[in-house]
């Protein structure tokens, strides 16, 4: 196990000083895990984190889910180094980038075999919406309650919570059904006795309130801004169904899910289900931006997508970009990273499982893999914990030596996949601390 020592006062003096410095000029708006902890972080090696003070913190958060690789890998950075050194931007043809797409279409499923990368999530998203557009000839687009799908003006309509209360209006054609989310059920049903209402409400929705011209219906097989959701075993595949009655293409989004996260290379694996196309990012570059559409053989070659530059993004794909994910992708493979991530998640989760039962606090422990989610409740209810309450037990965790989105009552831990067990095992053991403290301060 890596010694991490608990800290004692945070944020520390250097710290204070870079973020302040920071704060003069940087516009507001930057994560909130950031501003909470006002850490500026110097260093990382594997897991662990290190901030100007010399503090040192196991990462239960990976930049959500983009560290997949954990820090300063040696290989990772060896092939990083040599490829800037030689060629780093252009859109053309390298020898790398043509082994990533085929290395791509060798580990998705079925025929999602033809690849287009861009920078960021939110512009593969849109690219995938204008080529289920291009494929379909129809215009509107369905997602889900609870979803996300990143920031732009093409997709801030599917946005769910109130992230886009004030920003409207917003773009029409997009309409957005209650998740399968069956421990907080919009419709206050319980599984396997609901019989899919939830499913049955997306058909009825489709049928009264658009105007059955659907172009695709867009869907996180494990919501992850949400609270790492895990929707019933099917859901998908009734999904698909929906998506194929109404000709309409179905389209999953891996940007957190992808390339290990759940315990699988994709998380459609676990319910074998395969969707028209795929949206990749986070992980996927190993820390570099790098994000991409991955369509099924028979749809990629619709226009007006298909055309010279109709897909194509500046950034996306540029010689270091590909570089780094096709070095993620070889070490994930290489280093069972795959395997590691469902063996360690199922091991974590039994033990969060057993806070469940003993900690008044702890309610819906969840997860695959290395996804893993819970929430934190009002004793003796359901009611999720006020912020002020989630936010002392983030920084109680902080002092302790331990990063992790814990100032919502949806907590959500994506460690990196190269985590150690003994790393992830003493994390938990530090969170039970401070959850166990908290639920005595609330009477519990």
């Amino acid at each position: 196990m890596t010694q991490v020592s608990p800290v004692v006062t945070l944020p520390g003096p250097k710290s204070v000083a870079i973020f302040e410095s920071e704060s003069k000029y940087a516009a507001p708006g930057t994560q909130s895990v950031a501003l909470f902890s006002k850490i500026s972080f110097e260093r990382g090696e594997g897991a662990i984190l290190y901030d100007a003070d010399g503090n040192a913190f196991i990462d239960l958060l990976a930049g959500v889910g983009v560290a997949s690789l954990g820090y300063a890998h040696p290989r990772y950075v060896d092939a990083m180094q040599k490829q800037i050194a030689k060629l780093h931007v252009g859109s053309f043809t390298t020898p790398h980038r043509a082994e990533l797409v085929k290395l791509l279409a060798d580990i998705t499923p079925g025929d999602l075999s033809r690849t287009q990368f861009y920078s960021s999530g939110a512009e593969a998203v849109e690219a995938a919406f204008r080529l289920a557009k291009a494929a379909t000839k129809k215009q509107d687009v369905i997602g889900f309650w609870g979803g996300f799908h990143g920031k732009t003006a093409g997709v801030l309509p599917l946005l769910g919570g109130n992230f886009k209360h004030g920003l409207g209006p917003l773009m029409p054609g997009a309409y957005a059904s209650p998740y399968a989310n069956c421990a907080r059920c919009e419709f206050n049903l319980r599984f396997d006795s609901c019989h899919w209402h939830c499913v049955e409400f997306l058909k009825r929705k489709i049928e009264h309130e658009t105007a059955n011209n659907v172009a695709a219906i867009i869907v996180e097989p494990i919501q992850g801004t949400a609270g790492n959701i895990v929707p019933p075993p099917g859901y998908l595949k009734l999904l698909r169904d929906v998506a194929d009655q109404i000709g309409a293409l179905l389209i999953c989004d891996e940007m957190i899910t992808g390339f290990g996260r759940t315990g699988r290379m994709f998380a459609i694996e676990h319910d074998n289900v395969l969707p028209d196309i795929i949206t990749v990012g986070k992980g996927f570059g190993g820390g570099f931006p790098m994000s991409g559409v991955i369509a099924r053989e028979g749809i990629a070659f619709s226009k007006p997508w298909a055309n010279p530059s109709g897909s194509s993004s500046s950034y996306g794909g540029n010689p270091l970009a590909s570089m780094a994910a096709l070095t993620a992708i070889r070490i994930t493979r290489d280093e069972g990273l795959v395997e590691h991530s469902r063996r360690l998640g199922e091991k974590m989760l039994m033990e969060m499982r057993r806070w469940e039962r003993e900690i008044p606090i702890v309610s819906d422990v969840r997860g695959r893999g290395l996804m893993i989610g819970m929430d934190l409740v009002k004793p003796g209810t359901r009611t999720l914990l006020d912020k002020t309450t989630t936010r002392e037990i983030f920084d109680a965790l902080l002092s302790r030596g331990v990063l992790a989105m814990i100032y919502n009552p949806e907590v959500r831990i994506n460690p990196p996949l190269v985590i150690r067990e003994s790393d992830a095992m003493e994390a938990l053991s530090r969170m039970e601390e401070v959850l166990r403290d908290a639920a005595d301060r609330l009477g519990a």
